[in-house]
């Protein structure tokens, strides 16, 4: 019985030793779940950047002066940013005055004025290229009321 004790001992051991290391088991074959299909992405025309209406503001100076007020270098600085959005436009600044004083002095102070204007949008960045000057004098007056002549004391921008 010895040998069949040990057949009997060694069988037990193998399956002992299949209990514990197990069977291999069968693979689990995971079913895979497909990604959706991508959207379809509607082709949208390129967003236009609306430029803003090329309209430049008036800009007035005090009485027998040619210096830019803080009031008006901000119209200036408006209009400078206009016209960076209109590269090829070119524009005449027109000086004008009220009529106190000869029409000489006052074709000479309509020109400082408008040379003033340009000088300033030169230095906001505009090409002095695409800016001319010319002056009316008391030519053109808005008002001959006296109490309003300083609406006459201007500069306006006038695109080409």
């Amino acid at each position: 019985m010895n040998k069949l004790n040990k057949c009997l001992s060694l069988f037990l051991g193998i399956v002992f030793l299949l209990a514990l290391v197990g069977c291999p088991k069968k693979a689990v074959k995971k079913e895979e779940i497909p990604p959706p299909p991508p959207e379809e992405v509607e082709e949208k025309p390129p967003v236009e950047v609306k430029k803003p209406e090329l309209v430049l503001e008036t800009i007035h100076f005090d009485f027998d002066r040619s210096d830019i007020r803080p009031g008006d270098a901000e119209i200036l600085k408006k209009n400078a940013e206009i016209l960076k959005q209109y590269p090829d436009v070119k524009v005449t600044i027109e000086g004008h005055c009220c009529p106190i004083g000869t029409s000489e002095y006052n074709m000479g102070l309509g020109w400082r004025r408008a040379e003033s204007a340009k000088s300033y949008l030169v230095k906001l960045g505009i090409s002095a290229d695409r800016l001319k000057t010319i002056s009316y004098g008391e030519e053109r007056l808005v008002t001959t009321v006296e109490s309003e002549y300083w609406k006459n004391r201007r500069c306006e921008f006038k695109v080409e």
